[in-house]
């Protein structure tokens, strides 16, 4: 199995959509309820999808030319320094086979995140020891979830003293 990464299509919107609608019922019903779900389904369609590629560097995975993952790297709050992920999904036929790996790491290599001083990632209940095991830790020390039953992580790619990068 070789997985390709490339950037989101609008003629992806649709499949994106179902692709992470079934994640999100398959994968995260052992963390949440099955209305938290359905609620965050119904806000993730296809147009959302469109829209959202047009604020963010959107990535799709693929396995030959069907998506299997997704993931996307935007401006926190119109932030020029501050990065936030979004929408990191593989789907479950294909989960445990390191293409979350591969989705964190291509957003890593993305120009965003280079010049990055900071990266938040808002993590679901069901993502987040996968997400500390990719190097990101809680925001200010906060281990809880908030009003959104999430938890904000946080990595700084570049650390900056004085004027030198260190």
């Amino acid at each position: 199995m070789v997985i390709r990464a490339r950037r989101f299509e609008v003629s992806d919107a649709g499949v994106v959509s179902s692709l992470i609608a079934r994640t999100l019922r398959e994968s995260n019903s052992k963390d949440y309820s099955k209305e938290y779900i359905e609620e965050n389904v119904h806000h993730l369609s296809a147009k959302f999808f469109i829209e959202k590629s047009k604020q963010t560097h959107f990535y799709v995975f693929c396995d030959s030319d069907q998506i299997v993952g997704t993931g996307a790297i935007g401006a926190y709050w119109g932030s020029e320094t501050e990065f936030s992920l979004f929408d990191i999904f593989v789907s479950p036929d294909y989960q445990g086979q390191g293409i979350g790996r591969l989705i964190i790491e291509t957003l890593e290599a993305d120009t965003y995140f280079k010049r990055a001083q900071r990266v938040e990632i808002p993590a679901s209940i069901t993502g987040l020891a996968f997400y500390r095991h990719m190097g990101y830790h809680f925001k200010n020390g906060n281990k809880k979830i908030d009003n959104e039953r999430l938890y904000r992580l946080e990595k700084f790619p570049k650390r900056v003293s004085g004027n030198a990068m260190i």
